[in-house]
């Protein structure tokens, strides 16, 4: 989602670095630069100008121009004065005292409203929330239904409305009813949006503000958009008074600029950012972990957070055990893969690796084809147990069954056994002997090891 900032950002440290000796003169250069490529990135005019001010006071001083290692100081500034602004750590959703929480969603038509609603819904459930949804957008043609079928993929619980209930209060009123009816903790609204922001969307949503009384107004806003959501955010701060932002369609090619602008403009917190279209595609916005990913840190507590979420921790040990006892067979082989594939696109866990030189840069840079998994599954699933679990006994006419049954060639069967093979006889190597050993005393890190204290 930042990948041109990044890059940029990384190319400007690189060259100063080259300088050897850091002088006002290439230091005022280096700045003029991250100037520049933070206004092609997006970023507000108005953050970009209280960054570099911040910046240039700190990096011009004499402690970091006459340092051992300047430019990693100037890098470190940079870091620093980008999560002051963003914001020092995530800013949690609050929770009324006594339930259900209102959550009003609000923003303009075509931002993600609608999705990001049902993302969040199913976020909080994973953290143990009960939540309801319910849409009081009567305006566009079949919003409330695209918001019950959402709710219905995700299985929780949508308020529909009576037949006479036409109004937004009135499906609001009686959403909030039900949901303290059914001991659902959480209420979210999903509320109508307009192309343009006009007096009679603003009215509405007053009116809605003062009947449930929200413990948060989250504003939606679509990445793509760039400093027209920035401007969006602001308008509806000041006729709404929006609590967070939500930041949709992260993924693609947003140059991120949106994301580093809102709390500045609005004073308010980026809360979540959308970076897909499945419904688990959506995240918390972590201020520290987006800086390090524009610097080419890496996110290594996000991805260890995704390990731990969606991979079985005890097969994982059972996994490990296997590997140390050469006892990898290709149905270990196949159920490893559709563990990583539970973790979402692997150029996003690749975008989340620290960036080591020229290899980092050609991971970052990877296409993988997450077609090709779906084709290796289903090539070990058109094998027999026995096949799955001893690869020596699948001779040439099993082959041909193996390619007919999964509809690929003999010749991807054979390349799939070779690099199986391959991968075997590696681990064994590996597994084996004083490394081996060790290896199965090693206690994997977890994200607790990876907190500051």
């Amino acid at each position: 989602m930042f990948d041109n900032l990044s890059d940029k950002l990384q190319r400007i440290f690189k060259n100063l670095r080259g300088e050897g000796k850091l002088t006002a003169e290439n230091m005022e250069a280096a700045l003029k630069e991250i100037r520049v490529a933070l206004l092609e990135a997006d970023v507000h005019f108005r953050v970009v100008k209280q960054l570099m001010e911040s910046v240039k006071e700190k990096a011009m001083g004499l402690e970091v121009l006459t340092a051992f290692s300047p430019a990693q100081q100037v890098v470190q500034i940079v870091r620093d004065e980008m999560i002051r602004i963003l914001g020092s750590h995530q800013s949690k959703l609050r929770f009324a005292n006594e339930p259900p929480s209102v959550i009003l969603m609000v923003g303009l038509q075509g931002s993600g409203k609608t999705t990001s609603t049902g993302k969040l819904a199913r976020h909080l459930m994973k953290q143990g929330n009960r939540p309801m949804l319910v849409s009081v957008d009567v305006y566009r043609p079949a919003a409330r239904q695209q918001l019950s079928i959402i709710a219905r993929d995700i299985q929780i619980p949508v308020y529909e409305g009576a037949p006479d209930e036409k109004m937004p209060a009135d499906l609001a009123r009686s959403a909030r009813r039900e949901a303290t009816r059914n001991n659902r903790d959480v209420l979210l609204v999903d509320t109508a949006g307009r192309l343009h922001i006009d007096e009679d969307l603003m009215t509405e949503l007053k009116q809605l503000k003062e009947l449930l009384n929200p413990i948060e107004i989250l504003f939606v806003a679509d990445a793509m958009t760039g400093q027209d959501a920035v401007r969006s955010a602001d308008e509806f701060h000041k006729r709404l008074g929006i609590t967070g932002a939500i930041l949709t369609k992260m993924d693609g090619d947003a140059r991120g600029g949106a994301a580093l602008s809102i709390r500045t403009v609005t004073g308010q917190p980026l809360k979540f950012i959308g970076i897909g279209e499945k419904p688990d595609a959506f995240e918390p916005f972590h201020p520290d972990r987006a800086v390090s990913r524009i610097l080419g840190m890496g996110d290594v507590l996000s991805l260890i957070e995704k390990v731990e979420q969606n991979i079985d921790q005890r097969k994982a040990e059972e996994m490990q055990r296997k590997l140390l006892d050469n006892e990898f067979t290709l149905e270990d082989f196949r159920d490893q893969l559709k563990q990583l594939r539970k973790l979402g696109p692997l150029e996003s866990l690749l975008g989340m690796m620290p960036q080591l030189g020229p290899i980092g840069k050609e991971l970052k840079n990877a296409k993988v084809d997450e077609k090709e998994l779906v084709r290796i599954v289903a090539i070990v699933d058109s094998m027999t147990p026995a096949e799955r679990v001893n690869h020596m006994i699948i001779n040439g006419s099993r082959r041909r069954r193996i390619a007919m049954g999964s509809g690929a060639t003999v010749q991807e069967v054979n390349q799939l056994l070779k690099q199986y093979m391959q991968a075997r006889k590696m681990m064994k190597s590996f597994s084996g002997g004083l490394l081996g050993r060790k290896m199965g005393k090693l206690k994997l890190p977890s994200l607790e090891d990876f907190k500051f204290r």
